[in-house]
């Protein structure tokens, strides 16, 4: 069962491996996810679920050949943290991908090569249904915007504020049973 410290453990422990093929490293891409969540005035559990959308990656030795599901292996360990608000944006945010594919030409042009690399991986495309019922879904906004911050959060050498900033602010969004 996952704690906050064992999150932390997480970020410690496999955090500095480069982030896909990106040119920065796992935390470095969580706290610029972050961040940007943050500077857009989002609620803190929206930036909590930037800086823990890709926990999953940490958990899972992941192939670039195969998709792992992180999203789905990140919510459903964080859910015993964290309400809905936090982990459904994570559990959609490959989703989100796949839907602002199927719904704004111009966003396929702006993602990395290791995201559409992944995006094929993940299952490519959605349909026009698909997409219709993905933006039905509860939490499909916020997974949109989380997926917007996610594209733009691979900058190298950007400053953050650091990760006890963050777990702070994860602390105050924990489940009342937690």
């Amino acid at each position: 069962m996952l704690t906050l410290p064992l999150i932390e453990n997480l970020f410690a422990q496999h955090g500095t491996a480069y982030y896909g093929g990106e040119d920065i490293s796992q935390t470095a891409h969580a706290l610029q996810c972050a961040l940007l969540a943050e500077q857009a005035g989002e609620s803190e559990a929206l930036i909590v679920a930037a800086l823990l959308h890709d926990v999953g990656h940490l958990m899972l030795a992941e192939s670039s050949t195969t998709d792992m599901r992180h999203q789905e292996t990140g919510a459903d360990a964080l859910s015993t943290l964290f309400g809905a608000d936090v982990t459904e944006p994570i559990r959609l945010h490959v989703a989100a991908k796949r839907y602002l594919c199927a719904v704004d030409a111009a966003y396929f042009d702006t993602l990395s090569p290791v995201s559409v690399h992944s995006l094929e991986l993940q299952g490519g495309i959605y349909g026009r249904d698909e997409a219709e019922a993905f933006a039905a879904r509860p939490h499909a906004l916020e997974a949109v915007r989380l997926r917007r911050y996610d594209d733009l959060a691979k900058v190298v050498d950007l400053e953050t504020p650091p990760l006890a900033h963050y777990l702070e602010m994860a602390g105050r969004c924990l489940r009342a049973a937690a």
